[in-house]
């Protein structure tokens, strides 16, 4: 399965692979075969970039779930932060169960995002109102493209681990901690979208 509105990308690679394959039988020159091999090239790269692989995620209102795919690079002030590389599916999907409170878009730069001052960075945050408090979700763009895409809207209601959006070519997902949880995750760790689970309700114990 691809993500949403991923057809238009890889359609127009693939225009561009068969064009200039076509270009380069036809006329012989070194140039556009190289071109075609180029273009070949990139039409199998969004073909795997924008994959969306089918996931369940086991219900649980006393669990926070990783909202991206990638490695976790920080976990302190009550957050959990997660870098995706170029190679990690880049759909984000909700933390935990409840409904959209608010969808806020900040502009900024576009440092590399497990730089400490990506801070400064264009961002989108998502606030989720869950049965124990708000959680927010800020998808933060890095260098490359940096267009963040939210599926929602204020007001709909999620699931844990529903789709909630991706970030093309981009980069970091933060996601903070209701206080009556505690995480179960380090620096380091590799974690999935709908999954893995970031951080419990203190006390509970997932059988």
């Amino acid at each position: 399965m691809l993500a949403k509105d991923s057809t238009s990308w890889i359609a127009v690679l693939g225009f561009f692979a068969l064009a200039s394959t076509i270009a380069s039988y036809l006329t012989g020159l070194a140039l556009l075969r190289y071109l075609s091999y180029l273009g070949l090239a990139l039409f199998v790269f969004m073909i795997w970039f924008f994959r969306d692989p089918e996931r369940t995620t086991k219900i649980c209102d006393h669990c926070l779930f990783s909202a991206a795919d990638g490695k976790v690079i920080d976990v302190s002030n009550g957050k959990v932060c997660v870098f995706m590389n170029v190679h990690n599916v880049h759909v984000n999907r909700a933390p935990i169960s409840g409904t959209i409170r608010s969808i806020t878009h900040k502009k900024g730069g576009h440092i590399p995002a497990f730089n400490k001052d990506s801070e400064r960075n264009e961002r989108t945050i998502t606030v989720i109102e869950s049965s124990h408090g708000d959680v927010k979700v800020t998808q933060i763009a890095g260098v490359l493209v940096r267009r963040i895409v939210s599926y929602l809207q204020v007001g709909d209601k999620v699931a844990s681990g529903q789709k909630i959006g991706m970030i093309r070519f981009g980069s970091r997902v933060d996601v903070t901690i209701p206080s009556d949880f505690e995480i179960s995750c380090k620096v380091g760790d590799r974690v999935y979208a709908g999954v893995t689970i970031i951080a419990k309700e203190k006390g509970f114990k997932r059988k």
